[in-house]
């Protein structure tokens, strides 16, 4: 039997050696901010199960058939000492867990514009984020970036310790963007838009895909982030905007359509508008943009909402 415990421990031990433990430690200060929750969250519950399960040991040991030097006492009905550990150390831990999960979901709303590049680093006044628009298509990732005028199919960059503004849609069906190292995943839904902001503090790559099962090619959605310097990443645009392809609504169609084990492709122009008309489910010639599909409020004319942005939508994934 010693022999046999052995040899469980020695393959649970190297059964754990192949673990990839990014969650526990990430690379980005969003990421780091919600491993600390997890940890803050798992040491309170702790403080209650591991007292119950001593205490359950040590009563099934103490109070055994042939233990007969335990007290006996068959009329015991009541104890003020154990009514209070029962009622008031659990009470704590709640209220605890309720004020530590309280403030940790509203400062680490995904819409919240960040306050800090890392832990006493706040974001330096005039630092404007990376906008990043991202679709989950059927199945890969396509990576606009609206200011630089590029696009790319399953890679993804930023500079280090400069925020990041994601705006998340999806083609088809409803899908989850995820990058371990980065911050938590948020879902991309087809004609509605969710936000996710973060922050990257080390250079590196980073695996990013798919955590929502979206279909046969699923296994295959994911993709690398590259943490880089500004420099880097200037390179980095500029290889990308080499490409002579250009993104409009012909290639994007072509795009659209479902197809797995996609490799990178970059797109060196992008046609404007062209996210807006994603979202809005209208890249197509002849569909009308969910945003000009407004109903009329009462006493208002009925007209067409002409588009204002590219990033207008008929609804949210998040309250405005």
């Amino acid at each position: 039997m010693k022999a046999f415990r052995g040899l469980l421990v020695l393959a649970a031990v190297l059964s754990l050696t192949g673990c990839h433990t990014v969650l526990m430690s990430p690379s980005g200060d969003v990421a780091l901010q919600q491993r600390n929750l997890i940890i803050v969250s798992l040491i309170l519950m702790l403080l209650i199960v591991v007292p119950v399960i001593v205490t359950v040991l040590v009563f099934a040991w103490r109070y055994r058939a042939n233990n007969h030097k335990a007290k006996y006492d068959p009329e015991w009905d009541h104890s003020t000492i154990v009514e209070l550990m029962i009622w008031a150390a659990p009470l704590l831990i709640i209220i605890a867990l309720g004020a530590v999960t309280w403030v940790s979901a509203h400062k680490l709303d995904p819409y919240r514009p960040l306050d800090r590049l890392a832990p006493g680093k706040p974001v330096p006044a005039g630092m404007k984020p990376l906008e990043v628009d991202v679709v989950a298509l059927d199945w890969k990732w396509l990576f606009i970036y609206p200011e630089q005028h590029i696009a790319v199919v399953n890679e993804l960059a930023a500079p280090v310790n400069r925020p990041i503004h994601f705006n998340l849609t999806a083609s088809t069906v409803m899908n989850s963007f995820f990058i371990p190292a980065l911050a938590g995943q948020i879902y991309a839904m087809p004609g509605m838009q969710t936000t996710l902001q973060a922050v990257i503090n080390k250079p590196g790559d980073y695996t990013g895909f798919s955590a929502n099962y979206s279909g046969a090619g699923f296994s295959y959605m994911d993709f690398t982030f590259h943490g880089l310097s500004e420099g880097d990443f200037a390179k980095w645009v500029t290889r990308v905007k080499g490409s002579g392809d250009r993104l409009d609504r012909t290639s994007y169609a072509s795009l659209e359509a479902p197809s797995e084990r996609n490799p990178v492709h970059y797109y060196g122009s992008v046609a404007p508008g062209l996210y807006g008309s994603i979202l809005n489910r209208c890249v197509h010639p002849g569909v009308a943009c969910m945003n000009m599909l407004r109903t009329p409020e009462s006493g208002e004319e009925p007209e067409a909402a002409a588009p204002s942005s590219n990033h207008d939508a008929m609804s949210m994934a998040h309250p405005q």
